[in-house]
């Protein structure tokens, strides 16, 4: 299996409002659910694990998200697969903090 960070932001239309905390909040509920390791950003989550155990979230979040009445839902997933060492958020933030003054 290949270890993946990933970046994830999801966009719920049709809502009755412009907020859209109430979904970001279910959606960190199926990362805890599944033990993921996440970052919440103001723009976007950011995900560490294995690349089956990402894929599975984001399934259950689509399901979760529709039973809470969505009726369409924009997602956006970048994934960052290295296989020549091994990959983490820490780790990458280090490595830029290396070359800065």
């Amino acid at each position: 299996m290949a270890r993946v960070i990933a970046s994830f932001t999801i966009i719920p239309l049709g809502t009755a409002t412009p907020s859209v905390s109430r979904y970001v909040a279910n959606v960190l509920n199926v990362f805890d659910s599944l033990k993921l390791k996440y970052q919440l950003t103001p723009m976007c989550t950011i995900i560490e694990g294995e690349e089956e155990e990402i894929f599975k979230a984001i399934v259950e979040i689509k399901k979760k998200l529709f039973e809470m009445g969505l009726k369409r839902i924009v997602y956006s997933l970048n994934v960052d697969e290295r296989i020549d060492k091994p990959l983490t958020m820490s780790g990458k933030i280090e490595s830029v903090q290396k070359h800065r003054r």
